[in-house]
């Protein structure tokens, strides 16, 4: 009888549940809810929020699909792994009631109070203790509930993130990571425990913070209640649990020195693992705990993750789509690619700024929005706006690279899953020739590295290497360097243009 593990990859655009057969580690099902991407709350200019039961209920509708697509079992599932989308808020009270929307990833609202807190704690205490600043994260986002809603903050028992709420959901447990409270910067490298000298600063109890599990280990098991909704065996242990971006090196087997992992779905991320404590002076990209670092005790041995994010990646693209037409409906994304590649390399001087999706940490969470520039009405037509649109994320995406090679990241190859804008031709070849590295793409996606996650948590895999057993490359990009001269020029006039705009 065959057994499969169960991961759940939390996104801001919808929910995924993937099954993986043990034995030959491959997905044997995916499924996604919902078809459309889930609606995100904005109030206010900035804030970005989204209502957990929602995620709950998208939950169980993927895994009876993903069940049902199957033809499995729910009681063969052994393990449930969880991956989620990073440095959002949730506030629960002493029965886990939710008290608010989550304020999630993209919510700009916290920058300025992240930013004093750099100030006053110190610069250099924040970068070399907590190896990034305050910023826009996780333990900023409540401060300002407390500022700003202190009628809620009184009701908060805990603080968790999107993936601690949905293993709080499964379990009945309100656990975390230490990997996961980097995420909201709330760990002190130097200690490797919470960061009491902040939590004290916002006036946050330490006691409001989940218990700290291990990334790769029993967190809790499955409720009977959840157990019956879901279709699955109460007892069931979750026995991983990963921000997004750390998942997604994990899925790819990103895990020492050098490997350097990509995504461009709603952001776009370059994520690069290094054994040092490391961090950027201007905090424009972050460190966080990576999945295997000692820390989380699957080691003894630093591995960080140094995250270059780029919010407004896929979402442009997106954007992009729902507001093209051709004989009266919306293109698809392969009819963009193909209208796109019909322009010349530099898209003719026309500039796309791609940063219309909140505060961006690359340009010192500054909000500058999206933008066009260049655009000439006797010489610009569609071609050229669609393909400016993918140069634009790719050369914000070299922007931030190179702030990941001045602090001595060095990498020649960069591994992605086999998804999203790594789909487009155009998008990889920009991508290959602007930042100057191989691109190595993969049969694999978050849910998939999740379920993996939970079999060596739950003992089922004994190693790295057996999770990994099914890992297939589907493709390899390499440079062309009459093409890299091309896009080293186009670059270089973005960044004239962005230079103008900061």
């Amino acid at each position: 009888m065959s057994q499969y593990l169960l991961g759940y990859d939390l996104g801001s655009s919808s929910i995924k549940a993937s099954l993986v057969e043990v034995s030959t580690g491959l997905t044997v099902a995916s499924a996604q809810s919902p078809n459309e991407e889930m609606p995100m709350m904005a109030v206010q200019p900035g804030w970005a929020e989204q209502d957990p039961e929602m995620w709950w209920e998208h939950v169980q509708k993927s895994t009876h699909a993903c069940l049902k697509k199957a033809n499995v079992n729910g009681l063969d599932v052994q393990a449930i792994g969880i991956s989620y989308q990073m440095h959002g808020l949730v506030c629960v009270d002493k029965d886990q009631q939710v008290l608010r929307p989550s304020i999630i990833w993209c919510d700009s609202r916290a920058v300025s109070i992240g930013n004093e807190a750099f100030k006053l704690l110190g610069e250099q205490f924040c970068l070399e203790r907590l190896l990034n600043s305050p910023g826009n994260f996780t333990g900023s986002k409540l401060r300002w509930v407390k500022q700003n809603e202190p009628h809620v903050f009184a009701k908060v028992d805990k603080m968790m993130l999107p993936g601690d709420y949905l293993a709080m959901k499964l379990s009945g447990d309100v656990v975390t990571t230490a990997s996961g409270l980097s995420e909201g910067v709330l760990w002190d490298y130097s200690q490797e425990s919470p960061a009491e000298k902040l939590l004290d600063h916002y006036g946050i109890s330490k006691g409001q913070l989940p218990t700290i599990a291990p990334t790769f280990g029993i967190q809790g098991k499955l409720a009977t209640s959840a157990a019956t909704l879901l279709g699955l065996k109460a007892g069931t242990p979750i026995s991983y649990r990963a921000g997004d971006q750390p998942n997604n090196a994990f899925s790819l087997n990103v895990l020492n020195p050098g490997e350097t992992a990509a995504t461009a779905g709603t952001s776009g991320v370059i994520y690069s693992v290094t054994d040092k404590n490391a961090f950027d002076q201007k905090s424009r990209v972050n460190t966080f705990v990576h999945v295997n670092n000692k820390s989380v005790g699957t080691s003894n041995s630093i591995r960080n993750g140094v995250l270059l994010c780029i919010n407004g990646t896929g979402i442009q693209n997106s954007w992009l789509r729902k507001n093209s037409t051709g004989a009266g409906a919306a293109y698809d994304y392969d009819k963009i690619n193909s209208i796109a590649a019909t322009a010349p390399i530099g898209s003719d001087g026309l500039v796309v700024l791609p940063f219309g999706n909140g505060a961006e940490r690359v340009l010192e969470n500054r909000n500058i929005d999206g933008s066009f520039h260049g655009l000439n009405f006797n010489r610009h037509g569609q071609p050229h706006l669609f393909r400016a649109v993918q140069e634009g994320i790719v050369f914000a995406l070299k922007y931030g690279f190179d702030v990941l090679q001045e602090m001595g990241l060095k990498t020649n190859v960069i591994r992605a899953g086999n998804a999203n804008m790594f789909l487009s031709p155009l998008f990889r070849e920009a991508f290959v020739n602007t930042i100057g590295a191989q691109l190595e793409l993969y049969d694999t996606d978050g849910a998939k590295g999740a379920a993996l996650g939970a079999g060596v948590g739950a003992g089922i895999y004994q190693s790295f290497e057996e999770a990994f057993k099914g890992l297939k490359k589907i493709r390899t990009e390499e440079v062309d360097a009459s093409k890299a001269e091309q896009y080293q020029s186009a670059y270089n006039t973005w960044l004239n243009q962005l230079n103008k705009q900061l």
